[in-house]
């Protein structure tokens, strides 16, 4: 592992490192919060998994959550979106290829040699952390933006007793039923739309839900509420009976401004889950 850089911010370090990814096939870089209180050993850990054309860095310097996490004591993980470099297979639309890895494995060529997102954010990278950094992963919770909240809810649901706590901003819940999901997942696992089904956060919710707090934001001016469809994850949280605060908030659209807006609260929410025992 290479460290890029590390910054002081709010008592902490923000770093940025890079290490070969055996689950990628690829060097793999990603952003890492340390608040103060690693010094004296390991601190609960918060991962922000970002959406569509992003890299770590964008939640990692738009979404303002250093100082919440700071003030709680807690770690924060951006890692990045897809596999990266001259090798990698790509495409000409931007919800497709780098910057686009869904958080899925791929299974079907010209994807399966690097895209295997969710092997890396669910095995690799997390006991990378545990070996390199002052972290208690036995106290994780997970968020995620757009593609990034599909991918924290898809694998909150699908990994019983890893997350404490699971919210999102603006999540893509139906990819089985939407142009944002059918188009990727087809892609990259293929035309049985049956191996899609353990990455579609509405369907996983009605099946198995979580056993524990979830929030969910969206804004009710988001330019993309159509690809979302928050109104297919509402129905499975009901029909579930499912603990959760699904909120709509006023006014507000798909952009960093609106996560940076709720972050403090987001953080405070997984914070009583991380220290709630």
């Amino acid at each position: 592992m290479e460290s890029l850089s590390e910054n002081k911010s709010f008592g902490g370090t923000q770093g940025v490192y890079k290490h070969a990814s055996t689950s990628c096939n690829c060097d793999m870089t990603f952003g890492l919060f340390l608040p103060e209180e690693a010094k004296d050993g390991p601190v609960p850990v918060l991962w922000f998994l970002s959406g569509l054309t992003c890299t770590h860095e964008n939640a990692m310097t738009k979404a303002g959550a250093q100082a919440w996490a700071a003030e709680q004591g807690i770690a924060v993980v951006f890692p990045d979106t897809s596999p990266r470099g001259d090798d990698v297979a790509d495409d000409d639309a931007y919800d497709l290829g780098k910057g686009a890895g869904f958080y899925v494995n791929a299974t079907q060529a010209p994807w399966s040699p690097h895209f295997r997102m969710w092997d890396y954010i669910a095995s690799e990278l997390p006991a990378l952390l545990e070996e390199k950094f002052p972290l208690d992963m036995s106290r994780q919770a997970i968020t995620g933006h757009s593609m990034g909240g599909h991918g924290a809810l898809t694998l909150a649901l699908s990994l019983p007793g890893r997350f404490k706590s699971v919210s999102a901003f603006s999540p893509i819940c139906n990819p089985t039923g939407s142009d944002w999901g059918r188009k990727q997942l087809s892609a990259y696992l293929g035309a049985d739309e049956a191996l899609w089904i353990g990455h579609d956060a509405s369907i996983l919710m009605r099946e198995r839900g979580f056993d524990g707090p979830v929030l969910i934001d969206t804004g009710t001016d988001d330019q993309f509420m159509d690809l979302l469809k928050p109104e297919t994850l509402a129905a499975a949280v009901a029909e579930r009976r499912q603990e959760a605060n699904l909120r709509l908030q006023k006014g507000y659209d798909h952009s960093y401004f609106f996560v940076s807006t709720f972050m403090e609260e987001h953080v405070a929410f997984h914070a009583d889950a991380l220290y709630g025992e």
